[in-house]
């Protein structure tokens, strides 16, 4: 079954780096490394300099970089994908991954 998303809130940023779709997205406007606060995701690809929505608040879809449970609190590492992160949190997992590359619903805290 594909993953859906309900978003509440989306703003637009210039993006300062190339960012993935469905990829964390820092406040510079690039996307997150590990340890960085996180703005949302980005539902789309995005090159630089390009004007891009970010998903901000609500259930976004976000790639996996590993295992993630059901209701783990989660962050981004260094490629902007979804991990368990209880320290740099942005949102809780509403489904599981088994493995990275994978997609989960995430529900965004803003």
């Amino acid at each position: 079954m594909a993953q859906t998303k309900q978003v509440v809130l989306v703003t637009t940023i210039t993006a300062t780096g190339a960012i993935v779709k469905n990829r964390f997205v820092n406040f510079k406007g690039a996307q997150a490394r590990a340890g960085e606060a996180i703005l949302g995701v980005a539902p789309y690809d995005v090159e630089t300099g390009d004007t891009a929505t970010v998903d901000v608040v609500g259930i976004a879809v976000v790639e996996s970089g590993g295992a993630v449970a059901i209701g783990a609190e989660v962050g981004a590492d260094e490629q902007g994908c979804a991990i368990p992160d209880a320290l740099r949190n942005v949102g809780r997992a509403l489904t599981a991954a088994t493995a990275a590359g994978e997609t989960v619903r995430v529900l965004l805290r803003g």
